[in-house]
């Protein structure tokens, strides 16, 4: 086999490995944006930060193998890198997380450590899908989050509020999360954290409070999300 035929095969061979780099860095870059929707909590969602996860790990991946054994070719990378300057603020920490995810996809797929890129994808995907199970580091497991207006009457400050009757009958246990005073501290805005029994219908609940003295402008919202005051 002459040199021309090897220089071909290796030509051929580099040029597969380019593309199945490539190939793999987009469909980890994918697991990298599913995982983030799937375990993503509060208002800071974006699609854009999705997609940038993906092209994050495809450049960084394409980077990589352009330096190659390159020093040269690293510094003056570096160097027309350092003229780009990102001003988005990161709302939330843990999409920092992500974003180094993809760079360290990039970074796995472009040097061609294959075992390395499977097993990062899969240990890291398992962990923060149990961090997300789990609700890991959360102050409140909330079920529910109660909040009402009670109007605090003469009759009353010598007796058990009503309300609080409803909530030990209705709920395995509840938190009083937030009491603000209002119409001139005629009134309390009370805010609980609640967990409804098994046999209790949240309607009908949500209903008694609404109904029992001295109470009003009642509202029940689901809390699957950590709650801090």
């Amino acid at each position: 086999m002459n040199n021309n035929n090897l220089d071909e095969l290796q030509t051929i061979y580099f040029a597969n490995e380019i593309i199945i780099n490539i190939i793999i860095s987009f469909f980890y870059g994918l697991l990298i944006s599913y995982i983030y929707k799937k375990t993503h909590k509060g208002l800071s969602y974006s699609q854009s930060f999705m997609i940038t996860n993906i092209f994050l790990s495809v450049i960084v991946c394409v980077v990589i193998m352009t330096i190659g054994n390159s020093i040269s070719r690293a510094f003056a990378l570096v160097g027309a890198l350092s003229i780009i300057r990102f001003r988005t603020v990161i709302k939330d920490s843990k999409d920092i997380v992500y974003i180094f995810w993809s760079l360290t996809a990039g970074l796995a797929c472009g040097t061609g450590s294959y075992f390395l890129v499977f097993a990062s994808a899969s240990l890291i995907s398992i962990i923060a899908l149990i961090l997300h199970k789990t609700n890991f580091g959360s102050i409140y497991k909330s079920e529910f989050i109660l909040q009402f207006t009670y109007f605090a009457k003469n009759t009353e400050s010598k007796t058990e509020a009503s309300y609080l009757k409803i909530l030990k009958d209705n709920c395995s246990n509840f938190t009083l999360l937030n009491s603000e005073p209002k119409n001139e501290n005629k009134s309390i805005r009370l805010t609980f954290d609640i967990n409804l029994k098994e046999d209790c219908d949240v309607n009908k609940f949500i209903l008694d409070i609404s109904n029992s003295k001295y109470i009003s402008e009642a509202n029940i919202v689901a809390s699957h999300n950590d709650v801090d005051y």
